[in-house]
């Protein structure tokens, strides 16, 4: 392929700028098609449980350094208490769903909060209603197995888990964005390629460029022969 300047580089592109369009646009209406039409939406449910007193807040004793000290131990052991094999199976049971513990675990995530006793359990689910019900099941199973595990009663739900209507793994903007992308780096390389695989002569810069000659003279093309009578226009 021949070398090209950055003006005859934006030339070319602007001579083809119809087919980068068409290229752009349709990979766009791809985009759009895929993800209306072949991502099964699914719906997103978060609880929230705060780490508070270890010796029960019931007892009306107050929170000690020692509490929070201890709270921020457990909440990675926690973290990990949420997804055990215990509380998942005790939460099929409890809802009576037709699903595997391996199932329920790929629909459950649990973050911690940086410099916080906070733990969140999130629930994916294609049935938002569904998904906050086994999210606030989770939440109360896990804090009874905390009593029961370690004689402590330091789990407090925040915020129970509503349903979410909005498909949390469909971003239509984010879609668009990323084909619109796509449909970009194909047509700038269909243009590259096409020019590439070009190999007619448009201009006398092109003779020059691939037979390192210089052209002298070049000889007008005369459109209508029938303007032209003896060698002279009329």
């Amino acid at each position: 392929m021949e070398e090209l300047d950055l003006k005859e580089l934006l030339d070319l592109f602007i001579s083809k700028i119809f087919q980068v369009l068409i290229i752009v646009v349709a990979f766009i209406g791809i985009g759009v098609v895929y993800t209306i039409g072949f991502v099964e939406p699914k719906y997103s449910a978060k609880t929230t449980l705060v780490l508070a007193s270890a010796n029960g807040s019931e007892n009306g004793n107050a929170i000690t350094t020692t509490d929070v000290n201890l709270n921020s131990k457990l909440v990675s052991t926690y973290s990990e208490i949420v997804k055990s094999d215990s509380v998942v199976g005790t939460v099929i049971k409890n809802l009576n769903l037709s699903i595997k513990d391996g199932e329920l675990k790929k629909m459950v995530s649990v973050s911690a909060v940086e410099d916080a006793d906070i733990i969140k359990i999130t629930v994916t689910n294609e049935d938002a209603d569904e998904a906050a019900k086994i999210a606030n099941e989770i939440a109360k199973v896990f804090s009874e197995k905390v009593k029961e595990l370690y004689k402590i009663n330091n789990i407090n739900i925040l915020d129970q888990a509503i349903p979410n209507y909005t498909p949390s793994n469909i971003n239509h903007v984010k879609d668009i964005i990323i084909f619109a992308f796509i449909g970009v780096v194909i047509s700038v390389a269909y243009v590259l390629v096409s020019n590439m695989l070009d190999t007619t002569i448009k201009s006398t810069d092109d003779i020059e460029k691939g037979f390192g000659i210089p052209v002298l003279v070049s000889i007008p093309l005369i459109d209508n022969l029938a303007n032209v009578k003896g060698g002279k226009r009329k």
